[in-house]
């Protein structure tokens, strides 16, 4: 038996198995590499993200082991000497093993369906515990999951258990006082490790979005340090005074006639044309219409090519961006004209934030319609819909004469055409809302459909290459394209038709790798997440022109307002983008989209030549070229960086104190 003379038994054992599950953790970065790396993205930029990582991943371990060496130096608690304690220290590894593992299989699972780590957003989710728990029993295999969860467990446990009785079967005796320096040091050394920074302050999850891009930061991060570091941010407010601070500056932005810094006066009156004719309105929001994968980009894979042609013949905004990702924030920007910056949660879960203002409500001669295949009591919808739109007819999965295909309820064919049937028999103008979902996990998509349509098939890294995760994945994008087709088809067919304007826009993007169909900021800076086709689609009303001036999904009811003249109040940030004054003036900061992070708690602006992101934790900016892979040089743009520093603060205090102050009169 090999002596060790100066080493506690207690500190060799948690010192050797940390060292293992360092090795673990390590291994599970390379995968999450190999499983999710942009194809553009060399293995060699990644050295940096590793070595950070195994600073986070040493501070995770090093608090657990830290703990447990503290417990242990307790004679009466040590499990080397104490049956008692042994088994006690083997159940708490257990859990502390089973917490690790749940939480890597869970953080790959949502970084496979939003390309973020976990984060605390995730428990917004068991707000809504039924269609959460439908959607992820239909998209993944949960007993095998589970199984898998509980066999790794089980053998890392094995592991350390080994690791212990090795350990104390070759210990011996040592003196006091080496047990006392050896423990003291230890202690330090753990302490240091939990620090993480050799600096002043101690290492931050934010420190690793210095790292130079999105995945770059993703691949540094461990999921509990993501978690845990995340859940401060769930509760929030709106500060006064710093929406005060920024007031003028936000009025002048908007145009407010009659600003006043006291009353926080937003108002932006319009007079319209009381005698104009009163076209109807079908807008449609489309599920996870990310940008560059359809074809309006050029995506070779070319899975919309109907809405390529449609967005032809129409008014196109080719940068429209959402506030923010996630359909309950689309949804809520879109009716609010309020980007939606609640967080973690949804505004439309915040009691209150549900009183909300919506100019749906000036169109009085219009009946209002809105048509989902699910249900609208995911992530509180309903509230916001019914308790803010006067007379809005509500038609939920149970409304339509068609089979549940899936957790997300009816096809969206089956939708469409059951909103059809219902708007061929009005007889007075009608503002039609139609939200479609086969474009999300578990992308389903009825066989009858399929095989019309007819499928397709790429390798796996020709779908990587050009944005898509899975075959099944651009199949729901194809299956998008195709239902639009079959409803744009019928409704031609229709007396109304000539009589309406269609508005089509996604309800949020999807981050991924564009390539090289857009500059690597894109990509880098996760813009592809909020970025969605707008088009405005009437034949009878509007000649087709192409515009790349940056637009809002805030922007979505003021201009569609503003294009029929229908007289409406707007005292949101939303605005009119068919005003010539401003896209006359393509430079102008007016033509910018406010973007919120809610994963990397980033805020920023997108302008028509820059990107201003601005992390909310360490109140650092940057600033990047949206058209080039050019560096901008903050030196010599230091105007423009300080000015849309500004922009980005204003509009993120004004939009939280109107999540709290836009209430329907």
């Amino acid at each position: 038996m090999k002596k060790y003379a100066i080493q506690s038994g207690l500190l060799r054992w948690l010192c050797y198995s940390g060292f293992f599950l360092l090795i673990i953790l390590s291994i599970l970065r390379i995968v999450f590499v190999f499983a999710f790396k942009p194809a553009s993205l060399p293995f060699t930029e990644l050295k940096s993200s590793f070595l950070m990582g195994l600073r986070f991943d040493a501070r995770l371990l090093s608090i657990v082991l830290l703990l447990m060496f503290l417990l242990g130096s307790i004679s009466k608690w040590n499990p080397l000497h104490n049956n008692l304690s042994k088994k006690i220290f083997f159940w708490v590894w257990s859990i502390v093993l089973m917490v690790l593992v749940f939480f890597y299989v869970i953080d790959f699972a949502h970084y496979s369906y939003v390309s973020a780590r976990l984060n605390a957003q995730v428990l917004n989710y068991l707000e809504d515990q039924s269609i959460s728990l439908k959607m992820v029993w239909q998209s993944y295999p949960v007993i095998r999951m589970l199984l898998g969860i509980i066999a790794v467990a089980a053998l890392l446990i094995f592991v350390v258990v080994k690791i212990f009785y090795r350990v104390k079967n070759r210990t011996k005796s040592v003196a006091k006082g080496n047990r006392i320096v050896w423990g003291v040091t230890a202690s330090i050394l753990f302490i240091l490790l939990i620090w993480g920074n050799p600096g002043q302050y101690p290492l931050r999850w934010s420190d690793a979005f210095s790292l130079g891009s999105d995945f770059k930061a993703n691949v540094a991060l461990n999921p509990v340090q993501s978690f845990m570091s995340s859940l401060k941010f769930r509760k929030s407010n709106y500060s006064l005074s710093e929406t005060r601070k920024y007031y003028s500056l936000m009025a002048a932005h908007l145009g407010v006639p009659l600003s006043d810094s006291s009353t926080l006066n937003f108002e932006r009156d319009y007079s319209g044309n009381q005698n104009a004719t009163k076209p109807n309105v079908v807008l449609v929001i489309c599920e996870s219409f990310s940008a560059y994968k359809s074809s309006m980009w050029g995506n070779p894979l070319d899975a919309t090519p109907y809405f390529n042609q449609l967005s032809k013949e129409g008014i196109f905004f080719d940068r429209c961006f959402t506030p923010a990702y996630g359909t309950a924030r689309g949804v809520w920007a879109t009716i609010t004209g309020v980007p939606d910056v609640e967080m973690p949660k949804t505004a439309s879960r915040n009691p209150a934030m549900v009183n909300q203002s919506t100019i749906l409500n000036d169109f009085k001669d219009y009946e209002k319609l809105y048509f989902i295949g699910g249900s609208t009591s995911w992530a509180n919808i309903r509230g916001l819909l019914m308790d803010n739109i006067n007379g809005l007819h509500l038609y939920e999965e149970n409304d339509f004469a068609a089979p549940r295909v899936d957790v997300w309820g009816i096809s969206d064919h089956d939708l469409f055409q059951g909103a059809l049937r219902i708007m061929r028999k009005k007889q007075t103008p009608f503002f039609s809302i139609i939200q479609t979902a086969n474009n999300h996990r578990p992308y389903t998509i009825p066989a009858a459909d399929m095989a019309e349509m007819g499928a397709k098939s790429f390798p796996i890294d020709t779908l990587k290459k050009y944005g898509f995760g899975s075959l099944q994945e651009y199949e729901a994008f194809r299956y998008t394209d195709y239902c639009i087709k079959k409803f744009m088809e019928s409704v031609k067919n229709e007396p109304f038709y000539k009589n309406t304007i269609f508005v089509f826009i996604g309800d949020h993007g999807i981050r991924g790798d564009a390539g090289n169909m857009l500059p690597r900021v894109w990509t880098d800076e996760g813009l592809t997440s909020e970025h969605v086709p707008l088009l405005f689609y009437a034949p009878a009303f509007l000649a087709p022109k192409r515009i790349s001036n940056i637009v809002s999904q805030t922007d979505v009811l003021p201009s569609i307002a503003s294009l029929i003249s229908i007289p409406y109040q707007n005292k949101t940030l939303g605005r009119n983008i068919f005003d010539t004054t401003v896209l006359n003036r393509p430079d102008d900061y007016r033509n910018c989209s406010f973007i919120i992070d809610h994963d990397a708690k980033d805020i920023g602006i997108v302008t028509n030549k820059y990107f201003y992101r601005e992390s909310m934790v360490t109140k650092k900016g940057d600033l990047f070229s949206i058209t080039s892979n050019n560096k901008p040089d903050t030196v010599l743009l230091k105007p423009t960086f300080d000015s849309l520093k500004q922009l980005t603060q204003a509009y993120y205090q004004t939009a939280l104190y109107m999540l709290f102050n836009n209430k329907k009169k």
